[in-house]
């Protein structure tokens, strides 16, 4: 059986997740990206999760009528640990046969970098050969 490890966190949107400090009732989007691979690998895949709040999906539905809810973790305060603590519980409970069911499954809810991934088949190259 297969088990996920968290590699690490990090985030293009703040530059510390455990110092972050959205103002208190603010809206906000943070995209967490979680580097994670099978246990006693040292090799990672990136998963994307945007944390959000309520008030910051109803602010992009206004423009547009609806928001995807898809790899979206909607939370009502930035409290990092708490998060953190949820995802990691989350990822844990990704057990599989091989690494490829693991990913899957954290893809249910976080996006995978190879979730529309297919080998290129193609025979020859363009313009010939």
């Amino acid at each position: 059986m297969i088990r996920p490890r968290i590699h690490h966190f990090h985030s293009p949107d703040v530059e510390d997740l455990d110092a972050a400090r959205p103002a208190a009732g603010s809206d906000f989007s943070v995209l967490v990206q979680i580097f994670v691979g099978p246990e006693g690998s040292e090799g990672f895949e990136s998963f994307d999760i945007q944390i959000v709040t309520p008030g910051w999906l109803h602010e992009e539905c206004a423009s547009d009528g609806f928001a995807s809810g898809e790899h979206r973790l909607i939370v009502f305060d930035y409290d990092w640990p708490r998060i953190e603590g949820y995802l990691r519980k989350r990822i844990a409970a990704c057990s599989g046969r091989d690494w490829t069911e693991v990913a899957h499954k954290i893809g249910r809810f976080a996006w995978w970098e190879f979730e529309d991934y297919e080998p290129y088949e193609g025979v020859g190259r363009p313009g010939g050969a």
